[in-house]
């Protein structure tokens, strides 16, 4: 099996779907993912969840199971499969403990997830798929959104059902210090690359938001950028549903003018981040121009980075600086206040020490060591 991007008929939107040995749709997967290309999420999203379905699918050929009458057993036994390197999987060897596991906690996780959304879609849809779905509940924040179609069977009398989730170590968001971010600056030959990273420094965007930027979404006299979700040509895309409007700092904004007027000129676009010195010159700069750029800038600076972990230091330095969480949230465009907190409620030993320090903890002479 394989996956396959598509462009949606009489449309420009992209999806994405799964296809077997022979090239044709597996239909129950490409139902479930034009569901999610018509409920309008987005292109990764479906690409992710695509690529964890023909996993599943994969796993189910492999032992020759129908996918509506698979048991608890058979998902747990798909969580041992994942973990197993792929040049085994069908192999039905056993491996040495000492061999690394192919996917990590979190990647199995994510791919558990995925195919307990698929079942629901299917339940929802009709589909009889046994006691499956009596029987295991998707772990975690989302535990409970079996609940639509399983409450009135089980409100009365509650059913035990067991969660299958492997204990994940939490990673902590890489930040940049200053000093690092000032290298990959300073390592821009060009004002539109300085440009491109000042806005992830400044506004903590992501980078398909940076990217699909336009000269109408800058107010310079408001010092505000607007990242607006739309379609751009660059397949560049805001993850979050709504717009949002974020106060920039004057230098971003100078910086900017100095961008438009030494190397944009009378060039023709709405596309701020654009083909300057490659073709299609005036195109929107894509996904991997800004990845090769990423990998030019990591020589130079001679650190790797990504460009997400500009806006893990924005967070970090706002909530450091003591702006409330409600308002980094909205900042960065998070659907709750709890997915801030969940992803930057973390203290470094730096924090807890100044944290520490000024409660005047360090000070108190009651007791001499």
């Amino acid at each position: 099996m394989f996956v396959q991007r598509v462009v949606l008929p009489d449309s420009s939107r992209e999806s994405w779907t799964v296809l077997d040995e022979e090239g044709r749709p597996i239909d129950p997967v490409e139902r479930y993912l034009s569901y999610l290309s018509d409920i309008e999420r987005s292109p990764n999203t479906v690409k992710a969840y695509a690529h964890d379905l023909k996993d599943w699918f994969d796993f189910l050929g492999d032992r020759s199971l129908d996918w509506r009458q698979v048991r608890l057993d058979d998902v747990g036994a798909f969580v041992a499969w994942l973990r197993l390197p792929p040049v085994v999987r069908s192999a039905r060897v056993a491996v040495l403990p000492s061999v690394e596991q192919h996917c990590s906690e979190v990647t199995v996780n994510r791919k558990l997830s995925a195919v307990s959304a698929f079942y629901q879609h299917a339940a929802r849809n009709g589909v009889e798929l046994g006691d499956l779905l009596t029987s295991w509940q998707p772990a975690g924040r989302r535990g409970t959104s079996w609940r639509p179609f399983l409450h009135h069977i089980t409100k009365s009398q509650p059913i035990r059902r067991r969660a299958i989730r492997l204990k994940a170590p939490r990673k902590q968001p890489r930040v940049l210090s200053p000093t690092e971010v000032q290298a990959i600056l300073d390592g821009c030959e060009r004002l539109r690359d300085r440009l491109l990273f000042a806005v992830l420094h400044d506004t903590g965007m992501r980078i398909g938001e940076a990217l699909g930027l336009r000269h109408e979404d800058w107010a310079a006299p408001e010092r505000e950028i607007t990242v607006m979700p739309r379609a751009n040509d660059n397949r560049a895309r805001s993850k979050s549903g709504q717009p949002r409007t974020i106060p920039a700092s004057v230098e971003l904004f100078r910086l900017y003018a100095d961008y438009m007027h030494g190397e944009y000129g009378d060039l023709d676009s709405d596309y701020v981040f654009v083909n300057l010195w490659a073709e299609p010159r005036g195109h929107p700069l894509s996904y991997p121009a800004a990845y090769d750029l990423v990998c030019r800038l990591r020589r130079r600076a001679g650190f790797d980075f990504d460009p997400h972990w500009f806006r893990h230091s924005a967070a970090t330095r706002m909530l450091r600086a003591g702006v409330p969480v409600e308002v980094v949230s909205q900042l960065l465009g998070h659907a709750s206040v709890s997915t801030t907190s969940e992803i930057y409620g973390h203290l470094s030993a730096e924090d807890a020490r100044r944290a520490l320090e000024n409660a005047g903890w360090f000070a108190d002479a009651a007791v001499r060591l």
